[in-house]
């Protein structure tokens, strides 16, 4: 903690900023002065119980959620993650966990991924990942928000009209400890990917949250505003958080197997064969937002039905890297409206079930599964994927793996945030959703 000091003392950071991200994936944060942290802060700061119990709309609490105003939990400081912000040099972040009574809390999102990696290591087996981000930059207008370019896929006129914004990013990301790999303009207006490199599982999804607050703290500099909504843009594509996974077992990749017809190790097939069978479940927590839905249509590159391929950018599960250390499955039924915790340890659950049971998967889909006509899909087993947050949800109440994984308590809140959103959410435009979350995401 004395290092930690030292480096705030350093900066002349006057506050810290203690992060956590919602059931709504609403990331928040409780700011500490300094003077407050010489004694590192064990005890944290508090919380209402009902912090996880609140939808996207509005801080009011979801019926039903088991949660309420009364009672507090304790959001403490893990210090490994302390860093100064390059956009707010006077302030220093970190992430928090949540306890009660001193334990880790039933709700606390960080502590259900760390339990899904011991139950991975109990298997045998560690864990790579990597959040895939696509997010649009907005310009606000007095009749709402339009894309900051209107270029294509690729097109380098994308790159030289928003360098400085790119270049200050990849700055901030990378002082941040985010390795960051590849940029372009994604296919519709306005929409930038721009990747960073993987990471041990918890490592991996604190970096998600950080690489939010990066591009949406740098860009408003840049005149935009960025968002990770989903869809934002009707008749164009959506945006996707990608979620990259490999499997390893004493230090090499578990996933990949060169003797294998399907380049797929045996570990690697039961792995898929979970996904593709919890898939419907997955998707409450994976898609969780009435607009996710509006991005998982056919021909839209999001993965709308419950198929995999090597490389098939129109399944939802994409075999990817070859079969040496870059082997790895991708689930394209993601986006940055999931927490990302809850994600990528339900990801984890579903996948480490098919391992338990040995399961194998469907036949791989070599083609468009939109492009087949529907008796031909219905023959080869091909289903859509949860046309709606209500029916994801259903799926989610009715998967038992995935529902003992979350726990009762943490499920229930869940359900119920989510079952609140979609309640409150599922009538309006497109237009209507835009104003109201474009800066929530």
């Amino acid at each position: 903690m004395a290092g930690s000091l030292h480096v705030l003392d350093q900066a002349g950071v006057q506050w810290v900023r203690i992060l956590w991200c919602d059931n709504a994936n609403v990331i928040r944060a409780k700011a500490a002065h300094r003077r407050l942290l010489d004694r590192g802060l064990p005890d944290g700061v508090g919380i209402t119980l009902a912090q996880q119990a609140l939808p996207v709309m509005f801080d009011s609490v979801a019926p039903d959620s088991g949660l309420s105003p009364v009672g507090e939990a304790r959001l403490v400081p893990d210090w490994e993650t302390l860093a100064v912000l390059p956009w707010a040099p006077t302030h220093a972040h970190v992430l928090g966990d949540m306890r009660l009574d001193g334990a880790p809390w039933a709700h606390c999102p960080r502590e259900y991924l760390r339990s899904q990696v011991r139950a991975l290591a109990e298997a045998g087996f560690t864990a790579r990942a990597a959040f895939e981000n696509e997010f649009f930059l907005l310009r606000k207008t007095a009749g709402g928000y339009a894309p900051a370019d209107s270029t294509a896929y690729a097109a380098t006129g994308a790159l030289n009209a928003h360098r400085p914004f790119i270049d200050e990013l990849t700055g901030a990301l990378e002082s941040l400890g985010l390795e960051t790999e590849w940029c372009y303009p994604e296919s519709a207006p306005g929409q930038i990917e721009l990747t960073v490199r993987h990471a041990e599982p918890l490592a991996a999804a604190d970096r998600q949250v950080i690489y939010r607050e990066a591009v949406r703290a740098i860009a408003p500099s840049h005149g935009y505003v960025a968002s990770f909504l989903p869809k934002v843009i009707e008749g164009a594509a959506g945006s996707g958080c990608h979620l990259n996974i490999s499997l390893w077992r004493d230090g090499a990749n578990a996933m990949g197997d060169a003797a294998q017809a399907t380049g797929l190790s045996p570990t690697s097939r039961a792995f898929l064969a979970g996904l593709m069978d919890h898939l419907p479940g997955l998707a409450a927590v994976t898609v969780p937002t009435c607009n996710s839905y509006r991005r998982l249509a056919p021909h839209f590159w999001a993965g709308a039905y419950r198929v995999w391929g090597r490389d098939n950018r129109e399944a939802a599960v994409r075999v990817a890297g070859g079969v040496g250390n870059d082997a790895r499955l991708e689930l394209k039924m993601s986006d940055a409206s999931a927490n990302p915790y809850l994600a990528l340890g339900a990801m984890i659950a579903a996948g480490l079930d098919g391992v338990r049971r040995g399961l194998e998967p469907p036949a791989e889909i070599t083609v468009d599964p939109g492009l087949l006509a529907k008796d031909e899909r219905r023959a080869r087993g091909i289903e859509p994927l949860p046309a709606t947050l209500g029916d994801a949800l259903d799926h989610l109440a009715a998967d038992s793996v995935l529902m003992a994984s979350l726990g009762p308590e943490r499920a229930r809140a869940y359900i119920a945030v989510k079952r609140m959103e979609s309640a409150a959410l599922a009538g309006l435009t497109l237009e209507e959703e835009v104003r109201l979350l474009a800066e929530r995401y």
